[in-house]
């Protein structure tokens, strides 16, 4: 028997991630083409209302259905509005661990939303799904996404090198593929009793999001 993650929502005091659904679909397509996320990640681009409709509805549930992971959208707890993503995959139900990716938009950008929501599940899966392990992937050059697994307390395990691909603009406009090495980071039970509350101000916009290729 496949195991798998339960469909819920978890909030925190400004926010609530819950599982994606139609209305996210024009939000999360304006979201995917900023320029940052469009080079962090290795989502489409463009990235299209078709795009955003099959992730938002088919692939994100069938993320957690496969018992790859989980997909949340995260929403401000006030206004509704999408600020961004939170995603477990690679998810190893034998050594109950997995790896976190978040995105996050543009105009929510300082405001401590990333680290707030990272935080929110990393504490679901630790204390109620009794997970032992989450990891994180920061390509070398995306300062705000290691600002953001520095400020929830992750330990950083070393470098893997060459391991991805980021896009860069081109004299043209257009984009680029280049090399970049990985820092993965990562996050125990333990280390969140270290982790005081969230902090505002910080930034967080991407992280390697592998399951977007």
């Amino acid at each position: 028997m496949t195991s798998t993650f339960p469909d819920i929502s978890i909030s925190t005091d400004r926010l609530v991630l819950r599982p994606f659904d139609a209305t996210d679909v024009p939000a999360l397509t304006e979201m995917m083409n900023d320029e940052l996320i469009t080079a962090w990640t290795s989502a489409p681009h463009p990235f299209t209302t078709a795009d955003a409709r099959e992730w938002a509805l088919r692939t994100a549930p069938a993320e957690r259905l496969a018992g790859r992971g989980i997909v949340f959208a995260v929403t401000e707890f006030l206004t509704h509005r999408l600020v961004g993503t939170v995603r477990l995959h690679h998810t190893d139900w034998r050594t109950l661990s997995t790896e976190v990716a978040y995105v996050t938009a543009p105009w929510a950008r300082g405001e401590g939303y990333a680290c707030e929501s990272v935080l929110a599940v990393a504490r679901w899966l630790f204390r109620d799904q009794k997970f032992e392990r989450l990891e994180l992937r920061t390509a070398a050059d995306n300062t705000a996404s290691q600002q953001v697994a520095q400020k929830i307390g992750c330990i950083s395990e070393g470098v893997l090198r060459n391991a991805w691909i980021a896009r860069s603009r081109t004299e043209d406009g257009g984009w680029t593929d280049i090399r970049s090495d990985l820092i993965v980071w990562s996050l125990l039970p333990e280390d969140l009793d270290e982790v005081r509350a969230p902090q505002t101000g910080g930034t967080g916009y991407a992280a390697a999001f592998p399951g977007w290729r």
